[in-house]
């Protein structure tokens, strides 16, 4: 089992997040707010997996602690916050998000690749376990990494996310394994060692930046056995 965000993929900075939006929106603003903007958004924490919150807002505790139930509440909660960055217009918001779930905004790890398709050749079976509120395989797909993923298992289309160990159970009872088979690979050191309590072992990876974290995850091929 692998998680998404911080683990296989990576989303673009928040900079780069902006800049691309603007650079299709009929919105011109200079470059010093451009760079100030970005900021407040990193700050808000408006960039699903980016860094989160510095602190939510009040009125939008419950919506963040939802926000991975179902698509209507991610979104929500993320253009919310966007606009607690004060944007230069509120329309850039919810084109903040769509560019969020667009597979250019995402860049695999240098090493996802190669270890799911080893994985694949050594007959294991694998599955991506995510706390997200939007269809993430598009983004498999164009990356190429689709062929190599058995399971998707999202939490906004099941209303169960990590750490609840159910999440956990559905995915292993979908690869046809026993927990104790079956390892977890992410980068949250809470929602990710759920996995822990039904006696999957866990594999934590740093959420480094793409070009920092060249070959965490292909060292777990050392960790893996072939089926059978």
């Amino acid at each position: 089992m692998f998680d998404f965000s911080g683990t296989l993929l990576r989303i673009e900075s928040t900079e780069q997040w902006l800049r691309g939006v603007l650079g299709e929106a009929a919105c011109t603003i200079e470059e010093s707010e451009i760079t100030a903007c970005a900021d407040r958004l990193t700050v808000a924490g408006a960039l699903p997996g980016g860094p989160p919150p510095r602190e939510v807002p009040r009125h939008l505790l419950d919506l963040w602690r939802t926000r991975d139930l179902t698509a209507e509440h991610h979104r929500a909660a993320y253009t919310a916050l966007a606009r607690e960055a004060r944007l230069p217009d509120d329309a850039l918001a919810e084109a903040l998000y769509d560019r969020s779930c667009h597979p250019v905004a995402w860049q695999p790890y240098p090493d996802a690749e190669q270890t799911l398709r080893q994985l694949r050749r050594r007959g294991v079976s694998t599955a991506v376990v995510s706390n997200i509120g939007w269809d993430l395989r598009p983004v498999f797909d164009f990356h190429g990494l689709a062929p190599y993923v058995d399971v998707f298992l999202l939490s906004y289309e099941i209303g169960i996310e990590k750490p609840d160990p159910r999440i956990f159970r559905t995915a292993c009872d979908k690869l046809d394994l026993p927990p104790t088979d079956v390892l977890m690979v992410g980068d949250d050191r809470v929602t990710d060692t759920g996995a822990a309590a039904l006696g999957c072992p866990v594999h934590l990876v740093d959420h480094l930046p793409v070009d920092e974290r060249p070959d965490s995850l292909a060292r777990i091929l050392d960790m893996i056995t072939p089926e059978g």
